[in-house]
């Protein structure tokens, strides 16, 4: 039997093409599926999962390293079982485009009126609104990792501008940038369009509140202050966003997580007429990109290389 197996344990819609591909480009290496085709245990030296049950990764005797399909490793680190190995990350180019992508699109919806316009295609009314110039208008990153500055660069190239936020002090060419609790509230201040790039941990959960929202630039050229999530849910406070909606202390919210998904039914998110909804897809990464690259990270663990993007479990990511 094979002592290096990879076990896959993904649910979801991709699924089936995560197994296929990985089977297909493992080599000789065994690929076991959980919960249907684990087999012998002893066997799993990698695992390859998103979101896996609660133990599972503990009851692999010779596990050596785990790779997370998904940027997002809150889940992982909520096992208090999670075997001491190595844990990579996604970090791919592909991750990088799309969630850079989502952001630049809502941007520029928010800067080019587009929910205005939208209300009026339904109200079958012809009226051009007035449009800033993008470097009157001020985009505020928070979390300047590899994404968070991608967007903050290509943002700053169609001429907003951008400044980053960070837990610790970085740089970034050309970009304006705030570091820690005592850079917190001058990058808010002059933030018009709000993008959370952060990771999940103990000091950025619940971060996006109504204290936070109110703190926000209002009187620019955007025309009110706005908000896009696309880091992860448990970052913001659904019930502060209604009510900095409500109050104006929000113009706007796109969301692409939530602290409990699928968001419930019963959440006002869905129906509230300022509030943009996604399914936690702004940073889906492709199968067919991503699993050469797992693959080249066992190939490269196996030869004594270090897994890029390991992620450091003091910190949370």
């Amino acid at each position: 039997m094979s002592q290096n197996a990879i076990l896959v344990a993904v649910e979801g819609p991709q699924a089936e093409e995560w197994i296929g591909l990985l089977r297909a480009r493992a080599g000789r290496r065994e690929v076991r599926v959980w919960p249907d085709s684990i087999g012998d245990k002893a066997d799993i030296a990698f695992a390859a999962v998103w979101r896996p049950p609660l133990g599972l990764l503990a009851s692999l005797p010779n596990l050596k390293a785990i790779i997370n399909i998904g940027a997002g490793v809150d889940a992982l680190l909520a096992d208090r079982s999670l075997p001491d190995v190595p844990v990579a990350r996604a970090a791919h180019p592909d991750l990088t485009r799309r969630v850079v992508g989502y952001v630049v699109l809502h941007v520029l919806a928010y800067h080019n009126r587009m929910r205005l316009y939208q209300a009026q295609q339904r109200e079958r009314r012809w009226e051009a609104q007035q449009h800033p110039s993008s470097d009157d208008v001020n985009v505020g990153i928070m979390g300047l990792g590899v994404i968070g500055g991608e967007a903050a660069h290509v943002l700053a190239r169609l001429g907003f501008r951008v400044a980053g936020w960070s837990r610790t002090r970085k740089s970034l060419p050309g970009i304006e940038t705030f570091h820690g609790a005592g850079g917190l509230d001058p990058f808010l201040a002059r933030s018009e369009i709000l993008v959370c790039l952060l990771p999940s941990t103990p000091e950025t959960n619940g971060l996006l509140n109504l204290a936070l929202f109110r703190k926000l630039k209002r009187d620019g050229a955007a025309g009110g202050a706005f908000v896009i999530n696309a880091a992860r849910g448990r970052l913001q406070v659904d019930a502060d966003i209604v009510a900095a909606l409500n109050e104006g202390a929000l113009a706007a919210a796109t969301l692409d997580v939530f602290p409990h998904e699928p968001l419930p039914q019963a959440s006002p998110l869905w129906t509230h007429p300022k509030v943009t909804v996604t399914p936690h897809v702004a940073g889906d990464i492709s199968p067919a990109a991503f699993t050469d690259h797992i693959i080249e990270q066992i190939e490269g663990f196996e030869r004594g290389q270090p897994m890029a993007a390991t992620i450091d479990r003091r910190q949370g990511y």
